[in-house]
């Protein structure tokens, strides 16, 4: 019973880590080793419209299917990396890219972590600040802490 079980995890796991193999189709492939491992590496960089949190690398999607080959065609015309990736940009726009350039339309996606950590850090010292300054009370009279007293003995 134990074998079997192991013999059936080991087929799920080897069957879960090799489905963004299924992806990417074998008559994809261009001849030129050198041609297809720049090709391998921007349809990594490009995001599939469809899935949109997968690369078209790892996507079954057919759209991902046709920009792999866009791709591979562009760069099969002489065009160079980022002569490929202005193509597809100005196709889909800069959403395509899964890690968008860095300009003035996307200087809040890149500023935002810095300045919110800025501006938690700028809140706990504050925040620290003034809970340091608040007093600490007065102190109890004779007469309030004998009644506490009384009250407790009760």
């Amino acid at each position: 019973m134990r074998a079997m079980l192991a013999r059936l995890s080991l087929l799920i796991i080897l069957a879960l880590s090799a489905s963004p193999a299924f992806a990417f189709n074998p008559d994809e492939v261009l001849a030129d080793p050198a041609l297809e491992a720049r090709a391998r590496n921007l349809t990594a960089q490009l995001r599939c419209m469809v899935c949109q949190n997968q690369s078209i690398d790892d996507s079954n999607a057919e759209l991902a299917r046709d920009l792999r080959l866009l791709v591979r065609d562009r760069l099969g015309k002489g065009d160079s990396d980022d002569a490929v990736i202005n193509y597809v940009v100005s196709r889909y726009g800069e959403f395509v890219l899964l890690k968008p350039r860095f300009s003035a339309r996307t200087l809040a996606l890149w500023g935002a972590p810095i300045g919110l950590l800025l501006i938690g850090g700028v809140a706990v010292f504050v925040f620290s600040r003034r809970r340091a300054a608040l007093s600490e009370g007065q102190k109890l009279t004779a007469d309030e802490e004998a009644r506490i007293r009384d009250l407790l003995e009760r």
